[in-house]
């Protein structure tokens, strides 16, 4: 049997490798982010910041996760002063969530982190390579869509 009878594995099997593997560098950013502000908490602030004041129930369904998940995530930046609970004027039994002031200044100090760890583990790429990445990626997930309908 010669070198050539051995089976390539296709590219959407080496896509699925390298897809894979993003967790390493997910877990690299992890590391860079505050102790106090680990991912859930930095993706409630992002997201309520982008989507501007929502309730939690609507906060849930962005996030992808179960409401109790998403509880424990806002729970914890109420705690830290970077959400706050207003009464929904629509609804006095519910509750909107606003980002703080300080809840800004988390957001400013975790892009500057991300920010800079990218610099640093991207230092010898071209700016060229950056942008072509950055490009591919958002491609890659307007190809999929909005997956969160799919969790059920």
């Amino acid at each position: 049997m010669d070198g050539d009878a051995v089976e390539k594995p296709n590219r959407y099997e080496n896509l699925a490798r390298q897809v894979s593997a993003i967790g390493a560098v997910k877990r690299g950013l992890a590391r860079a982010l505050p102790v106090e502000c680990q991912g859930g908490a930095a993706a409630v602030l992002a997201l309520v910041k982008h989507h501007g004041d929502m309730r939690i129930g609507r906060l849930a369904e962005v996030m992808a996760v179960d409401m109790s998940v998403c509880s424990r995530h806002v729970a914890h930046t109420v705690e830290h002063g970077w959400i706050e609970r207003l009464p929904d004027p629509d609804d006095r039994r519910s509750r909107i969530l606003r980002i703080t002031p300080s809840g800004h200044d988390m957001l400013t100090e975790l892009d500057r982190r991300v920010t800079e760890a990218f610099t640093r583990h991207l230092a010898e790429w071209s700016d060229d390579d950056v942008d072509l990445l950055t490009t591919m990626l958002a491609r890659l997930r307007e190809s999929f869509g909005d997956c969160r309908a799919h969790h059920a």
